[in-house]
């Protein structure tokens, strides 16, 4: 391991939150036992209380209308993520501070019990990893994740999972009653099978060794496995479509999918400003795709195109990710609904008072 400056990633909001003065980068992230070693990082843990834990969405863009976030905030800090503006409705930075000052949903299990007993609750899929990652390296810990899955699995109830992490394998026995029952699918993020890529845009989430890894255990025990490439960045990541979804299916996969780059907020400086330092040859360019594919603006907030953009090189890559995919034997698009007649409230925790 080696010491060394660098320039970290703020916001309009707080300039001063911009730079991470001094860091220590691993030069091998390889598989360990759940999760890469990860750079150390100083970061505030603190508790969020919550009346509630399920975000309800009406989007057509996303297939599921339930999700619970465990955690505001994420340690993996990925430039790209699409989350980051909410640290700033809580007064801190998009950028450092979005990676370094975490918020983790203490009761969350609690909260989860007292909602599914509602009699007005109608079970559909809840997921996991719609904003943050459920499995980031403060999951390890304190298991809030864990604890919502346990909740989860004793009342039947049908879960879908989204992350870049190899500690998803950490919860197979759960994963494995899910799945028995048709109730679970894990889709794991790979973004690039570039190590150095990697480091630079996602630079303490799992190697995309580790996450091949991670698809190839979840498959082997059992686990519906699906790949998401995502975000596709032009000119910086498109070109790796195809091994990708090649080096899914040999790990096991069943299902894949993709989404294009996002850049609500302030997300648009910090990754301009990445982008500057990091790839300044090719700066204009992913520019001006990006623009193409966006109505001549940064970002479109707009339903229908704002996963996929729009345009001639939109289509282009969704005839590519297709094609890949018939090749490889992977499916795409809307997978079949899991299960949800097997749902039963959980057992419900009494209240003190109760105790007397």
């Amino acid at each position: 391991m080696r010491a060394r400056q660098i320039q970290g990633r703020g916001a309009v909001s707080n300039r001063a939150g911009r730079f991470e003065s001094l860091a220590v980068e691993a030069v091998d992230d390889g598989w360990g036992i759940a999760e890469e070693p990860l750079p150390p990082l100083e970061t505030t843990v603190l508790p969020e209380p919550a009346q509630s834990v399920i975000t309800r969405n009406s989007s057509p863009d996303v297939p599921f209308d339930q999700s619970i976030n465990p955690y505001r905030g994420c340690e993996h800090g990925c430039i790209y993520c699409f989350a980051r503006p909410s640290h700033a409705y809580v007064n801190l930075s998009p950028g450092l501070d979005f990676e370094t000052r975490l918020f983790f949903k203490k009761d969350a299990a609690e909260r989860l019990r007292e909602e599914l007993n509602r009699r007005a609750y109608r079970c559909s899929p809840i997921n996991l990893g719609a904003n943050t990652d459920p499995y980031q390296p403060l999951e390890r810990r304190l298991g809030i994740t864990r604890a919502v899955l346990e909740v989860l699995a004793e009342s039947h109830h049908p879960v879908t999972i989204v992350t870049k992490s190899a500690l998803v394998v950490r919860d197979l026995d759960l994963l494995q009653r899910l799945a028995a029952e048709r109730l679970t699918r894990v889709f794991v993020s790979i973004t690039t099978l570039d190590d150095e890529l990697k480091r630079r845009m996602e630079p303490r989430a799992a190697s995309p060794a580790a996450r091949l890894a991670t698809v190839r255990r979840l498959a082997a025990a059992g686990i519906p496995t699906g790949v998401m490439f995502a975000p596709v960045i032009p000119a910086i990541n498109d070109h790796e479509l195809e091994s990708i979804i090649v080096s899914a299916a040999e790990a096991g996969a069943a299902t894949a999918g993709y989404l294009l780059l996002r850049l609500p907020g302030e997300v648009r400086e910090l990754f301009y400003e990445w982008l500057e330092k990091h790839y300044p040859d090719r700066e204009n360019r992913v520019r001006n795709r990006i623009r193409q594919l966006r109505s001549g603006r940064d970002n479109d907030s707009r339903f229908g195109s704002r996963m996929r953009g729009q345009g001639p090189w939109a289509d282009l890559l969704r005839r590519r990710f297709e094609a890949a995919c018939r090749r490889n034997g992977l499916e795409h698009g809307r997978a079949k609904p899991l299960e949800t007649a097997l749902f039963r409230p959980p057992r419900r925790v009494p209240d003190q008072m109760e105790l007397w």
